[in-house]
């Protein structure tokens, strides 16, 4: 989960002073001096982290903050702003050509995961009602080329290829010829990659960029590598001026510093971030809801976004009005728990949630519920449509032939049957009173 251990560190401080009740600048000084440290522990800037803990102590000190009935929560707001404006304030959104055809440039190291990304933003391009090309101009890297076509075929998009050219610069002209002239109105150029920033590599993109003019050059660099990913970005930004980054790895990355980092330190915007291996991954980055995961105060907004994107409406009146007729069933209850999962799971929920996310669940809690989860969809698939649709078929001797199927124990199938229940009950009064029902609906 990414920032984890900083939220952990984080929220356990501002509790602390929550504890106290009354607050004096000793009090914000012991507090500030943990709040240096978990910065540091997570691998952001120095410098980033001096600047940063002196503008919250200044603001937290005045008078405003120390005679608030709730001074803990005033430092806590102060701390969220200043985070949020660490990471640049506002969400930085793709730049699109006015005339409709746009050129994104994708530049960086080896093994940041450039080329799986690239198929990532053309999954979310698409989900976004854009019409991307990929564009294959890594004419060094083994397979390289092969790669692209197989990430393209896994989120159906089309790639251009040139393998007989070794110059990027006319596979990527060639290329956008070809996307307009077949309606493409996005064209993602994946560029060749080094093991480290050279001056060989960086004529190739100058050159490249000269030729094909993109409205955005994103740099993709890998969150795990800490402070040389910020470095890796002011270098690339010196050559060529990049307009975003997009850090991948972020779910791996507990300390997450680079994110924290980036925009302070090279002045441009961290864009997007991959929250793991799945082609749907990756997330529009956005400071101030970042912030407020970081604090333990969940990001709603993107839960909700999230809810609205996996479920289907249709779906959705069709369950409405089984719940009026007291007809939601066991094939309706697995479906639900395929819209969690198109959610990216419970712990990607539960990260999203206010008061949930650092101290407030633990990882061993989320993974037994997954595999709770598990055990229950096994559990409804080892029944027959009959007995899915009409679960008080179920006597003791089918209850026996699902455990041996499923490999679950009966008393398993009981809870799920109770569950269940519960559920029903609880979503028919969703119904009868207007709302939308559905797990997430009523977010």
């Amino acid at each position: 989960m990414a920032f984890e251990g900083l939220s952990e560190k984080l929220q356990g401080v501002f509790s602390a002073l929550k504890g106290k009740g009354s607050l004096t600048e000793a009090d914000i000084d012991a507090a500030m001096r943990e709040v240096k440290l978990s910065l540091l522990e997570a691998d952001v800037n120095f410098k980033v982290v001096k600047e940063f803990v002196a503008n919250v102590k200044e603001k937290a000190i005045g008078a405003e903050v120390l005679n608030s009935l709730t001074p803990a929560q005033q430092v806590v707001k102060i701390v969220n702003a200043e985070l949020t404006d660490l990471m640049g304030g506002a969400n930085s959104k793709l730049t699109y050509s006015p005339r409709g055809f746009t050129v994104l440039m994708m530049v960086g190291l080896q093994g940041t995961g450039k080329t799986t990304t690239c198929g990532k933003l053309a999954s979310w391009l698409k989900q976004n009602g854009k019409k991307p090309m990929l564009c294959a101009c890594d004419i060094y890297r083994p397979a390289a080329i092969d790669q692209l076509e197989v990430v393209g075929k896994s989120v159906n998009t089309p790639v251009f290829t040139m393998r007989e050219s070794k110059n990027p610069s006319e596979i990527a002209s060639t290329a956008m010829k070809e996307a307009e002239l077949k309606g493409f109105d996005v064209l993602i150029v994946d560029t060749a990659g080094r093991l480290q920033i050279d001056e060989a590599l960086m004529e190739e993109l100058e050159v490249l960029k000269s030729n094909i003019k993109p409205h955005e050059i994103l740099l993709v660099v890998d969150a795990l590598t800490g402070q040389d990913a910020v470095n890796a970005a002011k270098g690339f930004d010196e050559r060529l001026g990049i307009d975003g980054i997009i850090m991948t790895k972020m779910d791996g990355d507990s300390r997450g510093g680079a994110a924290l980092s980036a925009k302070k330190v090279t002045g441009k915007p961290v864009k997007f971030i991959g929250m793991g291996e799945k082609m749907d991954a990756l997330e529009q980055f956005h400071p101030e809801r970042m912030a407020s995961r970081i604090l333990g105060m969940g990001d709603l907004l993107s839960l909700i976004e999230q809810a609205e994107a996996a479920y289907d409406e249709e779906q959705a009146a069709k369950l409405e009005k089984k719940l009026r007729k007291n007809q939601f069933t066991l094939e309706d209850f697995l479906e639900q728990m395929g819209q969690i999962k198109k959610m990216g799971g419970l712990g990607k929920i539960v990260e999203m949630l206010p008061g949930m996310s650092g101290r407030g669940i633990k990882e061993e809690d989320i993974a037994k519920g997954e595999a709770e989860f598990k055990q229950m969809e096994a559990i409804i698939q080892s029944m027959t449509r009959e007995e899915r649709k009409d679960p008080k078929l179920l006597n003791a001797g089918r209850r026996k032939r699902i455990s041996a199927g499923s490999g679950q124990p009966v008393n398993k199938i009981n809870n799920l049957i109770k569950k269940y229940e519960e559920s029903r009950k609880m979503m028919k009064k969703f119904s009868k009173k207007g709302k939308m029902p559905g797990m997430f609906k009523g977010l």
